[in-house]
């Protein structure tokens, strides 16, 4: 039918050039173009029908992952749900993932790991399931990723730290206390270059052997009120210092040819204001109200221990248990060596028997009130 209609226009397309051009060549010319638009309309028409009709329509697929996907949509989504702790845990075994693809893929580990530092958990749970989907084939990344997820499962513990003296009720009131003091403990690291939390190291040694529920002080006034013992017989104030302890250190920072002088800067940081320098020592000590001096004399035993050993050849400003050692024994026991001995007075908690120095250096590693008093590189003189 098509080839009789197209034969049919031809010939009346032939009639009228036959009657409108005389010469050959235009006449040709002319019916080729008439011929090229008549075929452009007919195609134009026919793909309209077929479009119409849906002759063009192609049958989609489904992806043979879309269940998995799905799967991993709605499995993270429950992330922004979990409690702290769980969250915590849940981005450790993340961190340990992308450590281990990057032995394998570190561009794909690199990538996630941008998202990971945004804490965008859920999202680089998702990079790292696609990524993990492609790998299954590799033997070796998931027998690793098996043992990864096995030792980050949570294990059932009764206590919350691994050092059983902090599983205590006077822990928990201690670090209640402490927080009180963190601007007096800051103002005292800001004039004597000494790391808050060396300072607060040797505080735990002195307060945890006090802070015992049977004492009739923690019943009626530290556990109740959340403060720190003031001692006030044989060692004085929050840190125990000793008042021939203390005359040491006020002598040690104003004589220049002493082993314990730590500079012009520091000369005047204890100067008394009365004559009675007995009883002035004692009151700045004992204070309930101001815990600054128990502070600063105890920065500044630290600072004179750190110097007398460099002095001699034997840094330990690395040191926080044997630093906090020798905050315990004093100056008589302070003899530079290469090789110190962490130790001190023996403390009894709970039937175990710990060390001061022991004491000092499982609270200085623990992690615990390390938002309050950071861990720095170095001890002493830094910039702050």
């Amino acid at each position: 039918m098509f080839v009789i209609r197209t034969t049919f226009t031809i010939e009346i397309i032939n009639f009228a050039l036959f009657k409108m051009f005389k010469n050959k060549s235009i006449k040709t010319i002319v019916k080729i173009i008439i011929l090229l638009f008549s075929f452009i309309g007919f195609g134009l028409t026919m793909a309209y029908i077929a479009i119409q009709f849906q002759w063009t329509k192609q049958d989609g697929s489904i992806d043979s992952n879309s269940r998995y996907l799905e799967y991993v949509h709605s499995k993270n989504q429950t992330i922004n749900s979990l409690d702290e702790k769980e969250k915590k845990l849940f981005a450790v075994n993340l961190l340990k993932r992308i450590l281990l693809l990057n032995k394998f893929y570190p561009k794909h580990a690199e990538n996630i790991m941008i998202v990971y530092k945004q804490n965008n958990y859920s999202e680089c749970a998702k990079m790292l399931e696609i990524v993990e989907h492609s790998m299954e084939a590799n033997s070796s990344y998931n027998k690793a990723l098996q043992l990864i997820n096995k030792i980050t499962k949570p294990i059932k513990n009764k206590k919350n730290l691994v050092f059983d003296w902090m599983n205590r009720i006077e822990w928990e009131d201690f670090k209640i206390a402490v927080k009180k003091d963190k601007k007096l403990i800051d103002s005292v690291e800001k004039v004597t270059n000494v790391e808050s939390r060396l300072i607060v190291s040797c505080l735990v040694g002195e307060q945890i052997r006090l802070f015992n529920s049977n004492r009739e002080a923690y019943k009626k006034w530290i556990g109740p009120l959340k403060i720190l013992s003031v001692e006030s017989q044989f060692s004085l104030g929050v840190t125990g210092i000793k008042d021939f302890t203390a005359e040491r250190i006020e002598k040690g920072i104003k004589d220049p040819s002493s082993l314990f002088y730590l500079g012009k800067q520091y000369e005047h940081l204890l100067d008394f204001k009365t004559e009675n320098i007995q009883e002035e020592r004692f009151k700045r000590l004992t204070s309930f109200r101001n815990h600054y001096y128990s502070y600063l004399y105890a920065a500044l035993f630290l600072k004179q221990m750190k110097v007398q050993w460099e002095k001699s050849g034997y840094s330990i400003d690395n040191r926080p248990e044997i630093l906090a050692t020798l905050f315990n024994v004093g100056y008589a026991q302070s003899k530079p060596n290469p090789s110190p001995k962490v130790g001190g007075s023996s403390i009894e908690i709970n039937g175990k028997k710990y060390t001061f120095g022991n004491i000092a250096h499982q609270f200085y590693y623990s992690g615990e009130l390390i938002e309050l008093f950071p861990i720095n590189i170095k001890k002493f003189d830094f910039e702050i």
